[in-house]
């Protein structure tokens, strides 16, 4: 590699349905020097997030900007600025940023914050206390109305946001969390170290009947992630009052078939408030969300696990498990030491 170029990973064709790996590809990008107000960073860790596969599409997003093929990808990463034109990001500083996808990249100092190793590990940085534990925080405190008592239901829960949710849910006070996941292996560990009172393995037998049996007064707050038919089987169990957190439908990106609109009278007869949400309209709330996670992680209350993978080359395939449901906890590439 010369000091010019960096390898990084392009959208090499428009997923057709289910992603491949082999819809993205390696090349050499040019790499120029850093202008004023910005950076040089060599990358040392990146994440891999379900809403990559969105940006791939040629649909237009209306909070985010989509892929273009050839070009390359981006997404959060945490790197060490090696050249500065920023008094904001010195040389040598570790820094959060979105030019992931990449051994290194210009950041902007607008969109680039310098983290404090002393707080985390970088890799927490990415998870427990980056956009992902956020996202959990959000969708629970300032999206559901999360109260002391509550019955919490997470689909979704062995991922990075899900993992995050249910262990903030319970710390949180919920009376009870119950998690969905795929497998018998992601199922216990939601039990056995992350503190979920049930989990349920959605790929075994009828997933509205365990929902019912596992929450059978009905669910005050649903944070879903997943969408399809574990949306439905929430839908039929909330409580009057009820609140669902719409974080993701990633089932919307495999083959599984779409469940009728129908099942949406449940929330018209329960009278559940149904309401997405984007993270980044709740920053006003990172500071709270920051002081109560790092406290967690100090203390040993929180589990921030992570499944990494070595290398630029093998981030691919590592989406590709990703969406598949294969990691445990948040999904990481390590690039560089």
């Amino acid at each position: 590699m010369s000091s010019s170029t960096t390898p990084a990973v392009v959208l090499a064709g428009r997923p057709q349905g289910r992603f491949s790996s082999s819809d993205l590809a390696l090349a050499e990008l040019p790499l120029a020097a850093p202008a004023a107000g910005q950076a040089l960073v060599r990358n040392t860790w990146m994440s891999l997030d379900p809403s990559t596969r969105g940006r791939m599409d040629a649909t237009e997003k209306q909070y985010t900007t989509n892929f273009e093929v050839g070009a390359p990808l981006d997404g959060w990463a945490i790197g060490v600025v090696e050249e500065s034109q920023s008094d904001r990001l010195p040389v040598g500083a570790t820094v959060r940023h979105r030019v992931g996808w990449r051994a290194r990249g210009i950041v902007e100092e607008s969109a680039t914050t310098v983290i404090d190793l002393a707080v985390a590990p970088a890799q927490s940085w990415l998870s427990a206390l980056g956009q992902t534990g956020f996202t959990a925080w959000a969708g629970l405190t300032e999206v559901g109305a999360m109260a002391a008592g509550d019955v919490v239901l997470v689909s979704g829960a062995g991922g990075g946001v899900g993992s995050m949710a249910g262990q903030f849910a319970r710390l949180l006070g919920a009376s009870t969390v119950v998690g969905t996941a795929g497998g018998p292996d992601k199922c216990a560990w939601l039990t056995s170290e992350l503190g979920y009172d049930v989990a349920i393995d959605y790929r075994d037998g009828d997933i509205g009947d365990a929902v019912a049996a596992a929450a059978p007064d009905g669910v005050d707050l649903f944070f879903d992630n997943v969408g399809g038919d574990q949306l439905v089987s929430a839908l039929h169990q909330m409580k009057i009052g009820g609140r669902i957190s719409l974080c993701g439908m990633l089932s919307n990106f495999g083959d599984e078939r779409a469940p009728s609109m129908a099942h949406l009278i449940e929330l018209v007869l329960r009278r559940v408030t149904l309401r997405g949400f984007i993270v980044r309209d709740h920053e006003a709330a990172r500071p709270e969300f920051e002081r109560r996670v790092s406290a967690w992680l100090a203390s040993g209350e929180l589990v921030d696990r992570a499944t990494v993978f070595e290398g630029l080359e093998q981030a691919p395939a590592a989406l590709e498990g990703l969406l598949a449901g294969a990691n445990f906890g948040k999904g990481l590439v390590h690039l560089s030491d």
